[in-house]
């Protein structure tokens, strides 16, 4: 785990070592262990080394192959290293180390752009390939691990993180407006490949690219989650188990301790329940650690007790306050690059300080868990919607039932807002009525009293086509666009920013579409989401988390925060000379708001009061003038450009 940047000179420009090093070094919080360079002609590439695999010289980066044909820098994991490295040894390959870098590297050797079909793993890498004169990149199905790419008219410049873009000295772009605009009005993040910076966008996930030294570049799709090759299922519950246990038995590969992050919710009860199987006896003397933040407001001890109890885990519980929480919010955003969702984001941060705080620098997560098995409690009316449109009334009907007899509400509302979706899902794929409706919504949000015409004429009128509404697409939706991307941004950033790796066993790529193969009623059945998950955790977790029907996660109290804690400073930023006369804002109306908030005047709109206070936050980050790379003063480039 680690992190890449990496320069390509057009038509003979050279790379160049002055842009390499303080990109390189901008990602020191990436990998610490130590930096390494290549240079050649007009490629020039930079690594930082988090050492999780093969913790010896052999595994150094970037690293060249016998032949001096082909030099890789890798920021990632590939799990099933073992397996492919047996696979390449039986075709003649040999190997000098026992890490998984030179295997993908003999991977791409052997079998070409092939090889990302072979790779079970979350990984961003490039390769430079002196045999063929380019370079060959890819990133992670999913989109796990970060790859930012800035082209101008004589290079192109990848990295890891937009700081080490931005820190190249080549960058000359600003504020993406537009995607700004999406952020404040509609409280969008991540759901495209641009960024916040003009000019800077990210390499789509499961996606691979080639640029040849003249800068002719091309890129491609090698996996999409909605052209999964069909499988048959005979025992979806065993499947799913089975798949599941080997997936946790891969992510526990490494060369350092493996610990988990836990709440009392199904999927990270799972993930250590299952790590503690594959363990065995504890090993090296160590039991498992379970890192966890539990606010009084959601209390959650009773599931995390029986868990721990089952697998024998250490806890070690994350203590904080939103006043704590608030102070690291700017520290968050530079790590960040860009603004986040909710002080969830800020916890996840804090968490993540407290398990390198403990000497550990592999956590396994529950990332993706909702998304691909319907854990949301909104992908109930989504199921509900299907069933409706299908004709299977009846039906529909005992499921909302069902649901009601345990979370409450009124059978009658429900089948009711079924039906409205489902015929609002009937309309939008007739054309007129879709364009309509995308004309008055962004009408709407351009009408919001919060903003100027400063702002809201940056509002891009979107025209998305009319998508199918069945629960299948709403979790490919979840996956691809949102809210997937953003939380695993989120998570790399946040852990890495202690150089910590973060791994998601539920987003083994066979897992995922093992799911996607089975019919809707897998995932939601009556009261229960991730219903087959349920039934394949039967004895294999406590039970009192296996049946439990309300959904936490690492929740946080952050309405509260706001009407409390947090009030007077958010107020006293909402009011200040410089927000006033960034014109972007009718800060009185925002001011106002705040208090209606703090009075039990309003009720959600806490996030938006959030998300204009940390815009302002990064908006001062980057006037900062000291903000673009403080770990450079630490950062310690060696001389070593070839």
């Amino acid at each position: 785990m680690c992190g890449i940047a990496v320069m390509l000179g057009f038509n003979g420009k050279p790379a160049d070592q002055a842009v390499v090093e303080p990109m390189t070094a901008s990602l020191f919080h990436r990998g610490p262990d130590e930096d390494g360079f290549y240079g050649t002609g007009s490629v020039g590439l930079g690594f930082r080394r988090l050492a999780i695999l093969d913790l010896t010289d052999a595994a150094h980066q970037p690293m060249v192959s016998v032949d001096g044909q082909h030099v890789i820098v890798f920021n990632g994991e590939i799990f099933n290293y073992v397996e492919l490295r047996n696979e390449l040894q039986s075709l003649g390959h040999r190997f000098r180390s026992t890490g998984d870098t030179e295997v993908l590297l003999t991977a791409y050797r052997q079998w070409g752009q092939d090889c990302l079909s072979r790779l079970n793993g979350m990984w961003a890498f490039v390769i430079y390939d002196r045999k063929r004169g380019r370079l060959f990149g890819s990133r992670d199905r999913f989109g796990i691990k970060p790859l930012y790419y800035h082209r101008d008219k004589s290079s192109i410049l990848f990295a890891s993180e937009i700081k080490a873009i931005r820190a190249s000295g080549l960058y000359r772009g600003g504020i993406n407006w537009s995607v700004a605009a999406s952020f404040l009005l509609e409280g969008q993040l991540d759901e495209t490949n641009d960024s916040f910076f003009s000019d800077i966008e990210q390499v789509p996930a499961g996606s691979a690219f080639e640029v040849d030294l003249e800068g002719t570049w091309k890129y491609w799709r090698y996996w999409s989650l909605l052209q999964a090759p069909s499988v048959e299922i005979k025992d979806p519950v065993h499947e799913v188990m089975a798949l599941f246990e080997d997936s946790v038995r891969l992510h526990m590969r490494s060369d350092v301790p493996v610990d988990v992050a836990l709440s009392g919710g199904i999927d990270s009860t799972a993930i250590i329940c299952a790590a503690a199987r594959q363990r065995g006896e504890a090993a090296r003397g160590e039991p498992l650690h379970a890192f966890s933040f539990v606010p009084e407001e959601f209390d959650e001890s009773k599931y995390i007790a029986d868990t721990l109890a089952m697998t024998q885990a250490r806890l070690i519980e994350l203590q904080t306050t939103p006043r704590e929480l608030w102070d690291k919010l700017p520290s968050v955003l530079w790590y960040q690059d860009e603004p986040v969702h909710t002080m969830t984001a800020l916890v996840s941060f804090e968490l993540m300080r407290c398990v390198a705080g403990n000497g550990i620098r592999v956590v396994l997560n529950g990332q993706g868990g909702d998304e691909t098995m319907g854990g949301y409690s909104s992908y109930f009316l989504d199921y509900w919607t299907t069933l409706v449109h299908q004709g299977q009334i009846d039906r529909a009907w005992r499921e909302v039932r069902a649901f009601t007899a345990v979370h409450g509400g009124e059978p009658i509302k429900a089948l009711a807002a079924a039906l409205l979706r489902a015929l609002a899902w009937e309309c939008h794929r007739i054309p007129a009525y879709h364009r309509f409706s995308t004309v008055r919504n962004h009408n709407q949000l351009q009408r919001n009293a919060w903003f100027t015409n400063d702002l809201t004429r940056y509002l891009a009128l979107k025209r998305s086509r009319p998508l199918d509404g069945t629960l299948n697409a709403h979790l490919a939706r979840s996956i691809t666009s949102a809210p997937l991307p953003l939380y695993l941004r989120i998570e790399d950033r946040n852990s890495m920013a202690h150089s910590v790796e973060m791994r998601l066993p539920f987003l083994d790529h066979r897992l995922v579409s093992l799911l996607f193969n089975l019919p809707e009623e897998w995932k939601i059945r009556g009261p229960w989401n991730k219903y087959v998950f349920r039934e394949a955790m039967r004895q294999r977790i406590p039970e009192s988390v296996r049946t439990r029907a309300d959904k936490l996660g690492f929740a946080t109290p952050v309405g509260k925060w706001v009407a409390n804690d947090l009030y007077e400073p958010m107020a006293d930023l909402l009011g200040s000379q410089v927000v006033r006369e960034r014109g972007l804002y009718n800060t009185d109306a925002v001011i106002r708001d705040l208090q209606k908030h703090r009075n039990g005047e309003i009720g959600q709109n806490f996030h938006g009061l959030f998300n204009v206070v940390q815009f302002e936050m990064w908006m001062k980050m980057l006037n900062d003038d000291a903000s673009l790379c403080p770990t450079l003063v630490s950062a310690v480039c060696r001389k070593n450009w070839s």
